[in-house]
């Protein structure tokens, strides 16, 4: 098996992506934004040595880290499908036919449903007890309940109700998860065994 120069690149921006991360985690950075370094490495397709690089130096989940680990994990999916393409893991027939796809996948298409129902109404309880002074639900299972399937939920009660529109990781990250969601259902509607 021989190593593409493509395999080269990606472990080259991915060691740079680890320690370009490390670094930035361990300055307590605590503005809420991304490191232009980080966002540049990311997008250079250092995604997955930026998340070992979370995973070993910045656990624990904060509003000030909150956006970058929504744009790091939103892209990684894109980059992974991206590599799949590449790769030729899909089928020679594209396909566009969103329609057919759930039509012939309605389990599919339920959860979807289901997810997103559930990420509204939980924007919506947010919103309400947020008002009333109550019990909050936690930032990181909004997110959670938007990047597993709910983005376009979330996003629809996020403007309704007028709930978390000054949160980047919110303004932004909904409408990027969005964009990672229609990139895997693209995926799956050409796998080259789906």
């Amino acid at each position: 098996m021989s190593i593409s120069s493509l395999d080269y690149y990606l472990t080259a921006v991915n060691i740079a992506g680890f320690a370009i991360s490390a670094i930035n985690s361990r300055s307590g950075r605590k503005n809420g934004r991304i490191s232009s370094w980080v966002a540049i490495s990311a997008l250079l397709g250092g995604t997955p040595g930026i998340l070992a690089a979370i995973l070993v130096f910045d656990r624990k989940a904060r509003k000030e880290n909150m956006m970058e680990r929504v744009f790091v994990s939103c892209l990684f999916v894109i980059q992974i499908i991206l590599l799949f393409m590449l790769k030729g893991l899909h089928r020679e027939d594209i396909s566009l036919d969103f329609m057919e796809f759930f039509k012939n996948r309605r389990p599919f298409a339920i959860y979807l449903a289901a997810i997103n129902i559930a990420a509204f109404a939980s924007f919506g309880i947010d919103k309400f007890n947020a008002a009333a002074g109550r019990f909050r639900i936690r930032i990181s299972f909004l997110l959670g309940l938007s990047f597993a399937g709910g983005a376009a939920g979330g996003l629809l009660a996020m403007y309704l109700f007028r709930h978390k529109t000054r949160k980047n990781y919110f303004t932004v990250g909904l409408p990027l998860m969005i964009v990672m969601q229609i990139t895997v259902i693209f995926y799956l509607m050409n796998l080259k065994f789906g």
